[in-house]
C-alpha cells in the first residue's frame, strides 16, 4: 500500500488504467477481486474509436469506389456518381461505433460486474500504486496492490505545426468531418497516412502527401519501391521534404516546404506517428522508469523498477498494434493469476497489415535484414498476375515475397502487396509460428485451385534449396 495511506479514498486489489486491451482484463476470475477501471474518454480504446475498426470501415467503403472506378478493366462501365459522406459517417459511429464503446461502459458500470468501480477522469500518479483521478471538489485519490498501465499512445504533432496556429486534424476527428473535403494535405509517409490517402482520394478527395523520406519506407524493397510508383501515380507526393511553415485564410490551410514550394487545401491532416502516453502520468511519483512517455518493462510485462505495476500496448510494446496489445494483455492477466508460474510478452512473429491500396501485409524479416542477419537465404517474389485468380481480377501490381533459410527450410519472412494481402499471409503466420518446414508446406497440403492462395503456394514451389 501507498506511503500516504490515510489520504486515499479507496483502496483496491487492482486498478486498470486505460479501457483499449485493458478492459479484457476483468474476466470471471477475478470476480472476487476489487476493481478500478480508469478511462477518461471512450471506453474501447484507440483501436475502437479512433483507430483499427472505424478505419477499416472507411477502408471497405473506398475499396468498394476505388474498384468500381477502375471495373474497364473487366469489361464494366461503371462509375461513382456521389458519395453520401454523412451517411458513411452515420454508419460507422452512430449505428457501430459509439453504440459499442456506450455498451462497454455502462456494463462495467452495471451490476453484472459489482466489483468493479469505473473513474472517467484523467489520473496521475501521486505515489507509489497511488492515483488522483479527477479536480477540484469531485477529485479522487485510489490506490491498489497491482495496478496496469494500458493508456496508450496519442498522436504526434510536429511543432512546427502546433506553432502556427493552422488548424489540422489527426485520426482521431478525421473521420467525423462534418463533410468531405475536396482537398487535403496529408503530412506523413506511414501507415496512418496511406491509409487515410486511399480512403479520401477513392472517395474523390484530391489527396496531397508530404513525407521526409519514401512512403512506407519501413517495408522490404520489393513492395516499397513499387508501392511508392502506385502512389505517385495516385496522389501529389512530395518526398524528401520537411515542413518550414503552415498558414491559414479563411477555410484553406497553406503548408510551406523546405524547398520554398507551397501546398494549399481545405483540410490539413497529421499522421506523423504516434507517441505513448506516459509522460502524462507523472510515472517518477511513483517510481516508474520510462523513456520518453515508454514506460519500461520486463519480460513478463512488469515495471523495471515500481513493483505491483505492470504496462501493455502503446504505453509500453515496441509493437504499437492492436493484434499485440491483446496478446500482451492475456499474458499479463495470467500473471497477475499465476505470480508463480508467468507467461513472457508474445513478441515473436508478429504480423502487420497497412489497409492502403493496394493492401499490404508482412511478418518476419526483409530480405535486407535476414542478409544482415547472416542466413544463406532464398527469396521467391510470386506475381499475382501469373494464377488464375490474378488473371480474373486482370491484377498488375500484387507480389507475394517469401525469403527462407536454405539450410534449414524455416521461413524468415513473408512479405504480401495486393488484394488479400491481409488474409493471404496467415498461412505463412502459422508457418513461423508452429517452426514448419516450407519445402514440406507446399507440397504436403491441398491448394484449392484456381483460389488467390495459389500465389503462395507457387512463391513456395518457387524457392530454391538446390
Amino acid at each position: 500500500m501507498a506511503s500516504n495511506v490515510d489520504a486515499v479514498d479507496k483502496h483496491y486489489d487492482l486498478i486498470i488504467l486505460g479501457t483499449g486491451s485493458g478492459n479484457s482484463i476483468p474476466g470471471p476470475e477475478f470476480d472476487g477481486k476489487s476493481i478500478a477501471i480508469i478511462e477518461k474518454g471512450a471506453f474501447g480504446g484507440t483501436c475502437l474509436n479512433v483507430g483499427c475498426i472505424p478505419t477499416k470501415m472507411y477502408v471497405y467503403a473506398a475499396d468498394t469506389a476505388l474498384e468500381t472506378r477502375e471495373s474497364s478493366r473487366l469489361g464494366i462501365d461503371a462509375q461513382v456518381s456521389s458519395v453520401d459522406w454523412p451517411g458513411i459517417v452515420h454508419r460507422v459511429f452512430d449505428q457501430r461505433i459509439d453504440l459499442i464503446a456506450k455498451g462497454g461502459e455502462e456494463y462495467r458500470r452495471g451490476e453484472k460486474t459489482p466489483n468493479i468501480d469505473v473513474y472517467d477522469q484523467h489520473a496521475r500518479f501521486v505515489a507509489e500504486r497511488t492515483l488522483r483521478t479527477g479536480q477540484g471538489t469531485a477529485a479522487k485519490t485510489i490506490s491498489a496492490d497491482q495496478i496496469v498501465l494500458a493508456a496508450g499512445s496519442r498522436p504526434f504533432i510536429p511543432e512546427v505545426i502546433t506553432q502556427s496556429g493552422v488548424h489540422f486534424h489527426t485520426n482521431e476527428d478525421i473521420m467525423r468531418l462534418a463533410r468531405q473535403p475536396k482537398s487535403m494535405v496529408i503530412v506523413g509517409g506511414g501507415y496512418i497516412a496511406m491509409e487515410f490517402a486511399h480512403v479520401f482520394e477513392a472517395l474523390g478527395t484530391k489527396v496531397s502527401i508530404i513525407a521526409r523520406s519514401e512512403l512506407l519506407r519501413h517495408l522490404d524493397a520489393d513492395l516499397r519501391e513499387p508501392f511508392n510508383e502506385l502512389a505517385a501515380q495516385r496522389y501529389d507526393v512530395h518526398q524528401g521534404r520537411n515542413i518550414a511553415g503552415a498558414s491559414q485564410q479563411g477555410n484553406e490551410v497553406t503548408v510551406t516546404l523546405d524547398d520554398g514550394s507551397e501546398i494549399s487545401a481545405e483540410v490539413l491532416l497529421v499522421a506523423t506517428g504516434r507517441i505513448p502516453n506516459g509522460d502524462e502520468l507523472d510515472l517518477d511519483l511513483a517510481g516508474i522508469d520510462s523513456t520518453d512517455g515508454r514506460i519500461s518493462v520486463d519480460e513478463f510485462g512488469r515495471s523495471t523498477s515500481a513493483t505491483g505495476v505492470w504496462a501493455l500496448g502503446d504505453i509500453s510494446s515496441p509493437y504499437l498494434l492492436k493484434h499485440v496489445a491483446n496478446a500482451e494483455m492475456r499474458a499479463v492477466r495470467h500473471n497477475l493469476l499465476n505470480p508463480q508460474n508467468m507467461k513472457k510478452m508474445p513478441h515473436e512473429h508478429v504480423p502487420a497489415a497497412v489497409f492502403t491500396h493496394p493492401q499490404i501485409a508482412y511478418v518476419g524479416m526483409t530480405e535486407e535484414e535476414a542478409r544482415e542477419a547472416g542466413h544463406e537465404i532464398t527469396v521467391k517474389v510470386q506475381k499475382y498476375a501469373d494464377v488464375a485468380y490474378g488473371w480474373a481480377m486482370e491484377d498488375r501490381s500484387g507480389i507475394a515475397k517469401l525469403i527462407a533459410d536454405k539450410k534449414t527450410g524455416k521461413l524468415l519472412g513473408a512479405h504480401y502487396m495486393g488484394p488479400q494481402a491481409s488474409t493471404l499471409i496467415q498461412q505463412m503466420i502459422t508457418v513461423m509460428a508452429f517452426d514448419l518446414d516450407v519445402r514440406e508446406v507446399a507440397s504436403n497440403q491441398y491448394w484449392i485451385h484456381p483460389a488467390l492462395p495459389e500465389v503462395t503456394e507457387n512463391a513456395l514451389l518457387g524457392l530454391d534449396f538446390s
